[in-house]
């Protein structure tokens, strides 16, 4: 079979095989193998360099090989090598599952039927259609006990459970994955970390504006049921990502804070609703009131 394909067809092949191996199971992320790891690259040189040299030394054996042969053998060697290999199991398979008559025995499955000499030969169907057939009966009579006597589960349980286990992994994909959370999506957080997180968040960002009470300075008192651009946790965090009047209100935070974070801060300012600040701010905006869902 080596004699029939060429070293330059081999080696490519062998190469590209020993390659996709090594991308497969060196982990290198998004970057091929031999870009993020520069020994990988020298190793699949010298597999390319090993195996120009082993078709080199077999080709030189094999010529030195036969130069010594005589006469008789050179010929019975060169007859050997241009002699195309014979697969005679696969043409036996082919045979058997084609279930045709050899042409000596033609005659005995002849039928009378002659048309301008072409004559009719009864030959029976191949055994691979008959067993095919069989098959398609067995499994027929399998689908139809099992789909429509048993109720087994069909296309349409499988697509339900498949919603039903998708929307499991979503919901607890967006448990850890809190950053996802927007205007439409975010809920009152009430954990006691949380709103920790947020009160170091007000601290920090807002106490210069808000007062650490939440009593209003430069922005407004937080205290109060007035609202300038609503209330709630969805108006409150829309607010603080996207910032408040223009030209005159606070500035947009998305640009600073993770969506988790500003969760955390717009929760935390609801903790002051109903206390009393030291020095509280005159109301501005309206009173807001919750929608009833």
């Amino acid at each position: 079979m080596r004699n029939f394909i060429p070293s330059w067809v081999r080696v490519p092949i062998v190469f590209f095989i020993i390659f996709g191996l090594v991308e497969y199971f060196v982990d290198s992320g998004d970057k091929p193998a031999f870009i993020e790891q520069p020994i990988v690259l020298l190793f699949l040189l010298l597999v390319l360099l090993v195996l120009i040299a082993i078709e080199a030394i077999v080709a030189s054996v094999d010529n030195i090989l036969y130069q010594s042969l005589d006469e008789v053998g050179k010929a019975r060697y060169d007859a050997k090598r241009s002699k195309a290999p014979e697969f005679k199991w696969i043409k036996n398979t082919y045979k058997k599952l084609l279930g045709s008559k050899p042409i000596q025995e033609e005659h005995e499955i002849i039928l009378d039927h002659n048309y301008d000499g072409i004559k009719e030969l009864d030959n029976n169907l191949p055994p691979w259609w008959i067993y095919s057939f069989y098959i398609s009966i067995i499994f027929a009579i399998v689908y139809l006990a099992r789909f429509h006597v048993f109720n087994g589960e069909n296309q349409y349980n499988e697509l339900e459970t498949e919603y039903a286990e998708a929307k499991i992994a979503i919901e607890n994909y967006k448990k850890t994955a809190k950053d996802l959370v927007d205007f439409n999506t975010v809920e009152l957080l009430t954990e006691s970390s949380d709103l920790k997180a947020g009160q170091k968040i007000f601290e920090l960002n807002c106490v210069a504006c808000h007062k650490a009470d939440g009593g209003g300075g430069i922005g407004p008192n937080l205290t109060d049921e007035h609202w300038i651009l609503g209330g709630g946790i969805k108006n409150v965090f829309k607010t603080v990502s996207e910032g408040g009047r223009d030209g005159k209100g606070m500035i947009a935070w998305k640009q600073s804070l993770k969506p988790a974070e500003i969760a955390q801060v717009s929760s935390y300012v609801l903790q002051f609703q109903g206390t009393t600040p030291a020095e509280p701010k005159a109301a501005e905006g309206e009173v807001w009131v919750a929608e009833k869902e």
